[in-house]
């Protein structure tokens, strides 16, 4: 498997290209609207072919490219069947999303929002918002939920194997990726925490919503396209 891990500053945005090298058939994860043309160029330099786009959730810090990239490659666009209406196939809990020889296998792992999804390829966890390296995701909008986002990781996540490689929907350290094993001992939102601890800690956090929430849920909504252009697909 051909695999890039690619990276957004404005909004500290992991985008994860996938690909076949048999097939030549690639997916992307989390794309950045203003990053469509840096993904496009490599998978051009790279001689692949998008054939799917997949969405961990709803965005709330920046807009999605996936609207743009489905315009300009035909790909398909895939996400939860609880988020975006524009997409192409809605995705639930033990779906397989096959890419040329690459098989994609959907987690359901919300909390962080009601839509979230996590995608599993090849011993990598593309844990979008929900699991961060040494974190979590913040579940104070988009229907969060901290019980729900803490029984995601500990029954779904954490039930993976320890040298599953993690790579999340964002850092904010410098962080690039990390593993199961290293987030069940070491993630101090986690690690020797109860679901009682882990609730009252995120309750408690006073933070800023997202400064483009405003413009990203409903941009998203339609696959970060207005909503007139959606309304084609």
């Amino acid at each position: 498997m051909l695999f890039r891990q690619l990276f957004d500053g404005e909004s500290s945005t992991y985008t994860y290209l996938l690909a076949d090298t048999a097939t030549r058939q690639a997916v992307l994860i989390d794309p950045v609207l203003e990053q469509v043309e840096r993904d496009l160029q490599l998978i051009r330099e790279l001689g692949l072919t998008l054939a799917v786009v997949l969405e961990t959730h709803v965005h709330a810090d920046h807009v999605t490219g996936a609207g743009r990239l489905r315009e300009r490659t035909g790909a398909k666009v895939m996400a939860s069947s609880r988020g975006a209406p524009c997409v192409d196939r809605h995705l639930s809990d033990g779906d397989v999303v096959r890419v040329g020889e690459l098989e994609v296998r959907v987690l359901e792992t919300p909390g962080h929002t009601d839509d979230s999804l996590s995608f599993l390829c090849d011993g990598r966890l593309f844990s979008g918002d929900a699991l961060l390296i040494r974190s979590t995701g913040r579940t104070d909008f988009q229907n969060g939920d901290p019980g729900q986002l803490y029984d995601s990781i500990t029954r779904q996540l954490f039930t993976l194997p320890d040298a599953t490689e993690v790579y999340p929907g964002h850092d904010y350290t410098g962080h690039l990726q990390s593993t199961v094993g290293e987030e069940k001992h070491h993630n101090p939102r986690l690690a020797g925490r109860t679901r009682d601890d882990f609730i009252t800690f995120m309750l408690a956090r006073n933070i800023p919503p997202p400064r483009k929430l405003d413009i990203a849920v409903p941009a998203n909504r339609a696959c970060g396209l207005d909503a007139d252009a959606a309304s084609g697909h």
